[in-house]
């Protein structure tokens, strides 16, 4: 799958995505075929992918908790950082073991 940066697509304007794909529900039939094409059953019958943002949603989701820099996935996303975190500080997955090790790591040397 290749993913294609917001501002490549749409511009500095949102508009819709056209070409049988809706973009506030994702059911158009390009979309569902896609859908069909790219997932199992199982898969095909969840929410999984239900809507093209679905695929966004979980793209920020997992660069948040792979650690890149929340600035430059809000300027990827077309969000400001506030609203990034707002959004999305609650799909951050744990790591507190990590960030408290990261934490005193920093303090080494002192």
């Amino acid at each position: 799958m290749t993913v294609t940066w917001r501002h490549e697509v749409l511009g500095s304007r949102s508009r819709p995505l056209g070409n049988g794909v809706s973009r506030a529900r994702g059911s158009g039939p390009i979309w569902k075929r896609a859908r069909r094409t790219a997932l199992t059953n199982e898969q095909f019958n969840s929410p999984l992918a239900r809507r093209p943002y679905d695929l966004r949603h979980a793209c920020v989701s997992t660069w948040l908790n792979q650690g890149v820099n929340p600035a430059q996935i809000a300027e990827w996303a077309g969000h400001s950082l506030d609203v990034l975190l707002r959004i999305y500080a609650r799909c951050l997955d744990g790591g507190e073991q990590e960030a408290r090790r990261r934490a005193e790591e920093g303090f080494d040397g002192f």
